[in-house]
């Protein structure tokens, strides 16, 4: 593991769980990889065995519908993190597909060992607590804004999220997580000063 990775990724534990108490040797059971844009973490039908904790860069889920159309699932930020749920649970194949957008850093680590780490050690449990909570308060929110908000708010709230990132994701996958046009997004944009 290189320092750099290595300090990625105490500096993401200590986001998740302020005033961390690990075992430094913990840490050996995460590998580290850095990917390109565009390059696959894994595809629908992979049993996803490993949660991938994504330290550095952007990236996405996604449904390739039936006539081979791609539907954004969620946008993932650093500080997110790659897996199937059901995938970890029940060991059925993925239903998604997850990709990197810009080139990422990912520290990742087999979902058997990190549920070992939780009953061996009160942080560990605590973290992968605090994980699937904000797992849980994305899914709300996300759920509450198709619901209630239009699609301007939606864009507006999407570049409150991702301020800092928003620059390098490209347009069409904005439209595609807001569940509107390119052409839509290009009005809401104009409408807004921003082209």
């Amino acid at each position: 593991m290189s320092e750099s990775s290595k300090q990625r990724l105490k500096h993401f534990l200590e986001r998740v769980v302020p005033n961390i108490q690990y075992d430094t040797h913990d840490l050996q059971q995460f590998s580290f990889a850095d990917y390109q844009e565009k390059q696959s973490i894994f595809s629908e039908g992979d049993i996803v065995a490993d949660v991938h904790f994504l330290l550095q860069g952007v990236g996405r889920y996604y449904y390739l519908d039936s006539e081979g159309v791609e539907r954004n699932k969620s946008l993932v930020k650093a500080g997110g993190a790659f897996t199937s749920v059901s995938s970890l649970v029940a060991t059925a194949p993925s239903p998604f597909y997850a990709e990197t957008i810009t080139s990422c850093s990912l520290a990742s680590i087999p979902y058997s060992s990190l549920i070992a780490l939780t009953e061996k050690h009160p942080y560990w449990n605590a973290f992968v607590r605090k994980i699937y909570e904000q797992l849980v308060l994305k899914k709300e929110r996300r759920e509450a804004e198709f619901l209630l908000l239009d699609a301007k708010t939606r864009y507006q709230n999407f570049l409150s999220e991702f301020s800092e990132e928003s620059h390098l994701i490209p347009l069409r996958h904005v439209a595609m997580y807001l569940g509107i046009t390119d052409v839509t997004l290009s009005r809401i944009r104009r409408e807004l000063g921003l082209t």
